[in-house]
């Protein structure tokens, strides 16, 4: 079983790999390009509003005060990295999924050394598609991450609760990224989730490497479209008994 494990973490290192191919460098940099611009200019914004606020607040109080400026920065600079940090992959897997769903097709298109476009997929079908996709995500995230948070607050079982999310989260993470290749070859998230389960050991493998890369300062901002690519390829080499069927070309 450890062996399966790994070979699922394998599969996320697999896909910083395949990063730099030139094939994949314009689903690759597009997304990351629009959360990048996203995330400064929100960032940029909020360093204004918040200089402005601080002088306006310091501007009552007396003038010996004023190195409370000095500590109220740095706690703003450790807040904004927090919130970065921790808002970054969600906000980029809903911006980008788009553009995930061509980036898992291309990705399979070079792992199966086929120059035919899966069925399916123009980018406005997929900017259609995407939202709704996510949304179905949610919902399931939802339904059973508010049970586990009750937990926190349950003596005795909240001892427990935070292996259960730890656990729950890693599978959450396997479903995210696997969503995008299986959803290319029409399977509903029911089936995914049912694919996944009877691979159990080796979704969880894929899922915990993803989550360390997440704990990564810079490289967290690289680890969706490798999560994509080591879904796919993962895809592509454990689950052949899904063979895709091949449809004329679409446009990209």
């Amino acid at each position: 079983m450890i062996n399966v494990f790994l070979k699922g973490a394998g599969y996320a290192l697999a896909g910083l790999q395949w990063l730099p191919r030139p094939q994949l460098r314009r689903f690759v940099a597009l997304p990351l390009l629009i959360n990048v611009l996203l995330f400064g200019g929100l960032i940029v914004w909020g360093a204004q509003e918040f200089g402005l606020f601080l002088d306006w607040a310091l501007g009552y109080l007396p003038s010996w005060l004023d190195w409370l400026r000095w500590l109220l920065w740095p706690l703003f600079v450790i807040t904004v990295l927090l919130v970065v940090f921790y808002s970054f992959t969600l906000a980029a897997n809903f911006l980008a999924s788009p553009f995930n769903g061509l980036l898992a097709e291309r990705v399979e298109m070079l792992a199966r050394s086929s120059s035919s476009p899966l069925a399916g997929g123009s980018l406005w079908k997929e900017i259609l598609r995407a939202p709704f996709t996510e949304l179905t995500k949610l919902v399931y995230f939802l339904v059973r991450a508010l049970p586990l948070l009750v937990l926190f607050l349950v003596p005795g079982l909240n001892a427990l609760a935070p292996f259960l999310w730890l656990a729950f989260s890693i599978w959450m993470l396997a479903l995210q990224y696997a969503d995008y290749p299986m959803s290319n070859h029409g399977l509903r998230f029911r089936e995914q989730r049912r694919l996944l389960s009877q691979r159990r050991m080796l979704a969880l493998g894929f899922g915990s490497a993803v989550l360390l890369m997440t704990l990564v300062p810079i490289l967290n901002f690289l680890v969706m479209p490798a999560a994509v690519i080591g879904a796919t390829l993962m895809w592509v080499e454990q689950f052949p008994q899904q063979e895709p069927s091949r449809q004329p070309p679409a446009d990209v």
